[in-house]
């Protein structure tokens, strides 16, 4: 498999915003068949590093749910937006400075308090289980766009979840990727049992 090639076909199954953000780059030495690192608010750009020799071992189906689904996982990340949390940091960060201004050590310590437990939340609700079903979800509806039907897509990021595992020389998934295949199973049709709402809802 020629990388570059790849890429360029990659490119085009990616939606324009991950085109946007997302870097793809030949890692030829890592074990991982994809890999990406967990985006920190700082960060612009986010890079996706594939070892091709080990991606080729994939259909063209499954690359391509993996592909997307790594993408909607990514831009799935939200470290600011609008909501009572990145609120709370705000304003303890504002009340910092004012109360350190006044010298008011224990409201330096009650605003700092404030912030850290709202940036606690913000992290656990960016690496929640609910997160990484969202990122399925995403990729299979951006699949239905590419010419995909939702029972394919589900299916085709199923078997390359339990395929790259084997690639990858792991005795078997994870807890949160056997979540995933259940919920996915589901969306096939392949399963009658769900994934529980506590799954969806509460972070890991």
């Amino acid at each position: 498999m020629e990388p570059n090639v790849e890429i360029r076909r990659l490119l085009d199954v990616m939606p324009a915003s991950g085109r946007m953000t997302v870097k793809l780059v030949s890692k030829p030495e890592q074990s991982k068949v994809i890999d990406a690192s967990f985006p920190l608010p700082w960060s612009q750009e986010r890079p996706t590093y594939i070892n091709f020799d080990l991606w080729r071992r994939l259909k063209p189906p499954q690359r391509d749910l993996l592909l997307l689904r790594t993408i909607s996982w990514l831009t799935g990340v939200k470290w600011f937006k609008a909501d009572i949390y990145q609120g709370v940091v705000l304003a303890g960060i504002f009340g910092g400075f004012i109360e350190s201004a006044q010298q008011d050590a224990v409201g330096v310590v009650v605003a700092g308090g404030l912030s850290a437990i709202a940036l606690i939340r913000i992290w656990r609700t960016n690496t929640s289980q609910e997160l990484e079903l969202n990122a399925d979800t995403a990729a299979i509806r951006i699949a239905l766009s590419r010419g995909y039907s939702e029972t394919e897509a589900a299916e085709h990021l199923l078997t390359a979840i339990e395929t790259v595992a084997k690639i990858e020389g792991r005795s078997g998934l994870n807890f949160s990727e056997l979540i995933r295949c259940q919920n996915l199973r589901a969306i096939a049709g392949l399963s009658a049992i769900g994934v529980p709402e506590s799954y969806k809802n509460n972070p890991m």
